[in-house]
């Protein structure tokens, strides 16, 4: 009699569970992701993810892989599953900061969009459009690496991890020949000029 109580409140108890409504699917939570090394991203906001270069036709991209708690910290900037989109005009220059401040190994790598959705990213599209390794990924760290968008098309800034960017670790780049600046939409708001 009292497993079958038992049973009966653990079901009840599961199904009130099951009927709550789940937390907002925005890019922020309060959880915490442990062993995080902050000082690497400390400053860092939204104007930083995309900056205009001193140099002519050239871009700044800043990704800090686990920026927050959203989808368990496989995200850059907050960001996951395309979520945020870089438009790049064809024939500019991509200056690329890669951060990861996780003990968690992550990496950066330029692929097209579909190859998120394979466990393993493969070589970079453009030439040099990676962190060395990144399949093999970096902890607790800092990487740079830049490279001409000479190409139109619909890409992905992944982390190339294996099983990470089917996950949703990657942001939209889209390489454009009818853009004129380089912008970058975050989430449903309106796209923004790089400055």
């Amino acid at each position: 009699m009292i497993s079958r109580l038992f049973l009966v409140s653990l079901l009840a108890s599961t199904l009130t569970q099951a009927q709550q409504p789940a937390p907002p699917a925005d890019h922020t939570h309060a959880v915490e992701i442990p062993g995080l090394k902050k000082e690497l991203f400390a400053g860092i906001t939204e104007a930083d993810f995309l900056k205009l270069s001193d140099k002519p036709k050239t871009v700044k991209i800043t990704l800090v892989a686990t920026y927050s708690a959203a989808n368990y910290g496989m995200n850059f900037n907050g960001y996951s599953h395309g979520k945020a989109i870089f438009t790049i005009p064809k024939d500019w220059t991509i200056e690329v900061a890669f951060i990861n401040p996780s003990p968690i190994p992550h990496s950066a790598i330029v692929v097209e969009k579909d190859t998120t959705k394979k466990l393993q990213m493969g070589e970079p599209y453009f030439d040099g459009a990676g962190v060395p390794k990144p399949e093999v990924g970096l902890s607790l760290t800092k990487a740079e690496f830049s490279f001409v968008a000479d190409e139109t098309g619909e890409f992905a800034l992944a982390c190339g991890f294996p099983a990470h960017a089917i996950n949703g670790h990657w942001l939209a780049l889209n390489i454009s020949d009818t853009a004129k600046a380089p912008t970058l939409q975050l989430g449903d708001n309106p796209a923004v000029e790089a400055k």
